[in-house]
């Protein structure tokens, strides 16, 4: 069924490590070999061996039109035209940085990279040289980019892999990171209390989204943001996943907190390489050439980015039904899978929130990395390769969340949904 994939993995795998270049890619995690996609349009994929996917990660994250929106490529085709890359500053960086300041809550001034692992690590640098201080708290499990600072416990790809202690992060910058639970107050409260001196910032993912979705529960991120300002600590909010895909502000805006710097990505380029990070004036005027805190890069605010990017953004803000729909068709997958999984008596847990959606094998609730890592991670794994044999792409592993399009259809979830009902007598009996 795979066979040109699986040739297709080992010719990759001379030349590039593991094969991949992503290494939740490899399928470590559920087995076997990588499917490589040929194609994708709506919201399937279509695979070098010409089978057709649902696509439920959406290019983890970015494809909330689903692929090849006919406006996006339209704008990419007339980029084109125009030129690739200047080095230089352009009318569409400028419109897309005036869209966010004014949409997103909290963000004054915004800076262009090339990716959300640039953005997190700039965020966190603008901190410490506001701030003066040098230590971040993060919390277990969270996945903010592979910057040396962010990986210490780091869910996600570093748990799907079993990596206990990452090559190359040498012991001084893992002092300098704290880490606390997720959802646990108690846990913040403690660490911050004895280091809040030499804190410069607190990141967190709004809704945890590599160790599955998870959502916060009430109060957590008003505590962190009442310590935050208490103590004259930075409070990062990470919105690469989140940023107008729960909604046109993101998570400030739907879960009702306030943040000091937001980092952002994925949807805001479209599909294309992209990261910004933004925040209050006082604190972004740090950044160079307005201030001492230096952070560059050749392609930032790349004209085919910011093409696709703000087509796609305009296109969500001219279109509010866009959310109301895809977030309807997460609901009604939502409580699907958890009617099959049921009826059945299958232990599991579904956590959803808007457009975002994951599904845990275990008795027990899903609220933070541990109860993430303590599901049953094998049947995760049957069930991942029962429903890409008969056409649906699930993200390769438990600890990443499911991401939907306004593509998918009714008839793609009860497809996905009577997949998941057989799967399911076939583990009960």
């Amino acid at each position: 069924m795979y066979t040109h994939s699986e040739e297709l993995f080992k010719k990759s795998s001379e030349y590039i490590p593991g094969g991949v270049n992503s290494p939740v890619r490899a399928f470590k995690q559920v087995g076997g070999s990588p499917v490589f996609m040929h194609a994708a349009k709506g919201a399937y994929l279509f695979d070098e061996d010409g089978n057709k996917y649902i696509d439920y990660i959406c290019s983890w994250g970015p494809m909330i039109l689903g692929h090849q929106h006919p406006d996006v490529v339209a704008g990419l085709k007339k980029q084109l035209e125009l030129g690739i890359s200047y080095g230089a500053p352009t009318v569409a960086e400028y419109e897309m940085a005036k869209l966010i300041c004014e949409n997103v809550p909290n963000v004054d001034l915004v800076r262009f990279c090339s990716s959300g692992t640039e953005a997190c690590m700039s965020a966190i640098r603008v901190a410490r040289g506001y701030t003066g201080r040098a230590k971040i708290l993060k919390f277990n499990g969270h996945y903010h980019g592979h910057a040396d600072s962010f990986l210490k416990k780091a869910g996600s790809g570093v748990a799907t892999l079993g990596i206990q202690v990452v090559g190359g992060v040498t012991e001084g910058v893992l002092r300098d990171t704290l880490v606390a639970e997720y959802n646990n107050i108690e846990s913040v409260r403690e660490l911050v209390e004895k280091h809040h001196s030499d804190l410069a910032a607190i990141i967190v993912e709004p809704v945890a989204g590599n160790m599955g979705c998870i959502v916060p529960e009430k109060e957590f991120l008003n505590y962190i943001r009442e310590v935050c300002t208490k103590y004259g600590i930075i409070f990062i909010v990470d919105e690469v996943m989140t940023g107008f895909r729960l909604s046109f502000g993101g998570a400030q805006k739907t879960l009702g907190f306030d943040a000091d710097m937001v980092t952002m990505g994925k949807i805001l380029g479209g599909g294309l390489p992209v990261g910004a990070f933004g925040g209050k004036r006082a604190i972004m005027e740090r950044v160079a050439p307005l201030g001492d805190v230096y952070q560059a890069g050749t392609l930032s605010g790349n004209p085919l980015a910011m093409m696709a990017g703000s087509v796609t953004l305009k296109t969500l803000l001219e279109n509010p039904k866009i959310y109301e729909t895809v977030n309807k068709t997460t609901d009604n997958l939502a409580r699907g899978l958890h009617k099959v999984f049921s009826d059945e008596k299958i232990p599991h847990t579904v956590n959803q929130i808007g457009s975002m959606i994951s599904i845990h094998f275990g008795e027990h609730s899903v609220i933070d990395f541990p109860s993430a890592a303590a599901c049953d991670l094998e049947r995760f794994k049957r069930y991942f390769h029962f429903m890409l044999k008969n056409g649906v792409y699930l993200p390769p592993s438990p600890f990443e969340s499911w991401f939907l399009s306004y593509k998918h259809s009714k008839k793609d979830i009860e497809r996905t949904l009577e997949l998941s009902h057989q799967f399911a007598i076939q583990e009960a009996s």
